[in-house]
Order: structure tokens, then sequence, then C-alpha cells
């Protein structure tokens, strides 16, 4: 009997992450599994844990217990080899931004291990692709917020990992950019590689994403492909509905509306 080639690894395991600020538990005992060539979207409310989860399943911060397997490595056991796999678009954190953007992306392939001369021409090539290439020579510090968050994701795929996560990607971005970004990431799917992305915009992951997870304080409250997520409806009612919290406004701010009314 002819035996079947074992799976792949998921691209990334969360296992029991736990993370504690003070009396403030962020994120609790939190395990979620990403399928290896999927396009992952990670949606909560504010201060769901969303930006806790992804900095200690990318190495940015140490878990109180549990563990992150990238691809089957241990982030935390062997994290140069965890994090050689991994492109991280961070949210909030500072980048070296009195570099130009030509040499922040450069000097990110170096980090990285790329030889000078194939990190430059990937550096050019992601600055072109991305819309940056006339603000190549330009200092970072004097980009825009959307600009900025452009040359971080350039950053983060210079080096041609095969799982990409991504907190708030697209925003402060212009239509125009998103679409090219919404392009570049569906062929990086689209050749083997895996995306997990938050995001706010429940119709740019219903777009987007083949598979979401719903968190809300600190725990996954619904995980799988999207269809069996959103359970028939969409992905916005179906959030509202395991979330929760929704602020009753009838019969409120009357005066909002009078005032309005009779200007």
């Amino acid at each position: 009997m002819e035996q079947r080639p074992p799976d792949p690894p998921a691209a990334l395991v969360l296992q029991g992450l736990t993370k504690r600020f003070g009396d403030k538990l962020a994120v609790d005992a939190l395990d979620l599994v990403v399928p290896a060539g999927s396009f992952y979207g990670l949606v909560g409310p504010n201060g769901a844990g969303k930006t806790t989860t992804l900095s200690m399943a990318t190495g940015l911060l140490r878990p109180d217990t549990g563990r992150a397997l990238v691809l089957g490595r241990d982030l935390w056991s062997d994290p140069v080899e965890g994090k050689r796999r991994l492109g991280v678009l961070p949210d909030g954190v500072r980048l070296f931004d009195r570099l130009t953007g030509r040499e922040l992306v450069r000097y990110a392939g170096l980090l990285r291990g790329l030889e000078r001369a194939v990190a430059e021409e990937r550096a050019a090539e992601l600055l072109t692709a991305l819309g940056l290439a006339e603000a190549r020579d330009t200092l970072v510090v004097d980009y825009s917020a959307g600009m900025t968050k452009k040359v971080a994701l350039a950053c983060a795929l210079v080096h041609a990992p095969r799982l990409l996560v991504l907190d708030e990607p697209f925003e402060a971005v212009d239509p125009v950019s998103g679409a090219t970004i919404r392009e570049i990431l569906a062929g990086f799917v689209a050749g083997g590689g895996t995306v997990v992305l938050s995001s706010h915009v429940m119709e740019l992951v219903e777009r987007l994403c083949d598979h979401v997870a719903v968190v809300s304080a600190g725990r996954v409250l619904a995980a799988g492909t999207l269809d069996e997520v959103r359970a028939g409806g969409s992905l916005e009612q179906r959030f509202v509905d395991l979330v929760g919290g929704r602020s009753d406004v009838t019969g409120s701010l009357a005066w909002l509306r009078t005032s309005s009314a009779s200007s």
C-alpha cells in the first residue's frame, strides 16, 4: 500500500499563549493553528489582545507561558531559525528612520544574511512595487504615515520569508497603494507563502482571507475557514454576535439630532 506523504507543518501554531500586564490579563491561554499556504485574518475589538498575541508569536514579546511554533520551529527555544522564516510588520515599533528608504530596506536585507548586491536589488524592486521609488533617497523620518507603513512592509519582505505576520498593514495606506499591497500579498500566498494579518475592517478580511479567527478578551472565540466562521452570514454580523458589547443608542443623543436639524 502506497504511503501518504506526511502533511507539512502548520505555518504558525500558538499553544497556550498567556500574557499579563500587572493585574490585566491581556492574552489568556490562547491556542491557534494557521495552516501553511493560508491567508489568515485575525479580528477583534480594541483591546482584544491581537497585537500582544502577534508580538508573542513573532518574538517581539516573551509570553508568560505557552509556545509559538513557526513552520515547526519553536520560536523561543530556537529563535534564530524561527525568525529566519518570518517576515514581520509590527504595530508601533520604531524604524531606523534616520536612514533613507533605500538604506533601510537594504539594511534589513543585510541583517537577514543577504549578499549586499542581492539586498540592493531587492530593495530597489520592492520600493518601486510599493510606489516609493521617488522617495528612495528621502529619510524615513520625513515619510508620511502611509509611506512608513509601506517601507516597513518592504523590510518584512526583503528576505523572502515563508510566513508574513502583519499588524494592521493597510492602516493609513491610500487606496491605490492598498490595491498594490493586496496584489503583492495575494501573489505571495499563491506562491506557497502564508500571511497572517490583523485588521479592524471586516470587508477587507472577507475580501482577502480564506481563514479567520475572532479574538476577544485574549481568547479565540471562533476560528476556521472564512465560511465556517461567518456561518452563512457576513463576517461583521458574526463578529458582533460573538463579541457583543454593542451600545444601545436608541433614544439617546437627542440633543445632537436636534442641533443638526436646526442648523
